[in-house]
């Protein structure tokens, strides 16, 4: 009997839809480096999907056992078993750098809305040390338009992740880009999504990031 490995519905609805703009910023060969891979769903698809790519998983420590089943059941051979990174811990950042250079790609599904404000501050600084020059960092998830919710759902949703975490909650845009630019990450675009979700796209500039 197979053991339980937990799936995301959210996860198989947004796959195509993000699948669609993966590849459209991404190259077709290379590294991509994949934050918070909660059930490792994204990746198996992903790189099913685009087999001249390999997709390296990363997580909190206590998400690998999902992630490497779900990997192991696919038999994936261009997705990576997940490295263990908290966007905080900056020793974490220095074991995922890529030995023979910077990643081709950073993606990451529904974090910032869940880490507290200075994590996701951590996060973009990290994406800016790992991302190659002008390679793209794309991020999903819901976000604010200038300090508005873009629906009601969404404005439901952040008064319940605050009832969790007060930490937590649906981040402006115009804030988040304002903390790219700081981390040398330009931004691009910003996708509307299903779920009134959207994919903030962005560009690492050419020149390094010092923190």
């Amino acid at each position: 009997m197979a053991a339980y490995s937990p799936l995301s519905e959210a996860a198989e609805r947004n796959k195509l839809p993000i699948l669609e703009v993966i590849r459209d910023h991404f190259p077709e060969h290379g590294n991509i480096l994949e934050i918070g891979s909660g059930t490792g769903q994204h990746a198996v698809f992903f790189a099913s999907q685009m087999l001249d790519i390999f997709w390296q998983t990363s997580d909190l420590a206590c998400n690998h056992a999902w992630i490497k089943q779900n990997l192991a059941q696919a038999g994936c051979r261009n997705a990576g078993g997940p490295f263990e990174l908290d966007v905080g811990i900056d020793q974490h950042w220095s074991r995922i750098d890529m030995p023979t250079g910077r990643y081709d790609g950073v993606f990451s599904c529904n974090t910032a809305h869940i880490m507290p404000w200075n994590r996701v501050v951590d996060m973009f600084k990290g994406v800016s040390r790992v991302l190659a020059p002008l390679r793209k960092f794309l991020i999903y998830g819901p976000f604010n338009q200038d300090g508005e919710y873009t629906s009601v759902s969404n404005a439901s949703f952040d008064r319940y992740l605050k009832s969790q975490n007060p930490e937590q909650g649906i981040r402006d845009d115009q804030e988040v880009y304002r903390l790219a630019e700081s981390c040398n990450l330009d931004f691009q675009k910003s996708i509307d999504m299903p779920a009134n979700n959207r994919i903030l796209v962005f560009s690492r500039a050419s020149k390094d990031f010092e923190p």
